[in-house]
């Protein structure tokens, strides 16, 4: 019997909402891991890493909904509103999110329960593993089995590995 993926979506979300959604949570985790390997080669304290990374992922998803409006206006010729505007937000959502884990892990440094560098390293890592779970995930919905999934999350933590190591290797 074949596996019905449509069975697995929330009710009445459509996948390609889930898919340029998931997209948005990628692109963002992959830039989040940029910042904070960034700031751990900086001088800041913890509100500065504190800012920088919430005024990353509000820089982020503020160009996406400019951007999808303009695509939107451009292709339909109307603004977006309604049902087709709270579409953008929700696909847009993760580029938010995606500053709660570092955020968290910084107000810790704050807190002094651990240091600043450890943080950011630690919201990096955090990040990779996020990558390696949703290329999993997205490897086990393709029907490849396990060793698809296996594959598919090494794909996206070495790019989440990648884009570490070139900003350790950039020194910024």
């Amino acid at each position: 019997m074949a596996y019905d993926r449509r069975a697995d979506l929330p009710p009445g979300v459509e996948a390609g909402v889930l898919a340029d959604r998931l997209k948005e949570r990628i692109y963002a985790t992959i830039t989040m891991i940029a910042v904070v390997v960034g700031l751990s080669f900086g001088e800041v304290d913890s509100l500065g890493a504190f800012a920088t990374v919430l005024t990353t992922a509000l820089g982020l998803w503020l160009a996406a909904c400019v951007a999808d409006q303009q695509a939107h206006r451009t292709v339909h010729g109307h603004v977006a509103t309604g049902h087709e505007l709270r579409r953008m937000l929700y696909v847009s959502s993760p580029l938010l999110s995606c500053a709660v884990g570092p955020a968290v892990l910084i107000g810790l440094a704050a807190l002094d329960v651990l240091s600043l560098d450890a943080a950011l390293l630690a919201a990096a890592g955090v990040a990779v593993v996020s990558l390696f779970l949703w290329g999993c995930l997205g490897g086990l919905r393709m029907g490849g089995g396990v060793l698809a999934g296996v594959v598919a999350g090494l794909a996206d933590a070495v790019i989440g590995v990648a884009v570490a190591l070139v900003k350790a290797a950039a020194g910024h």
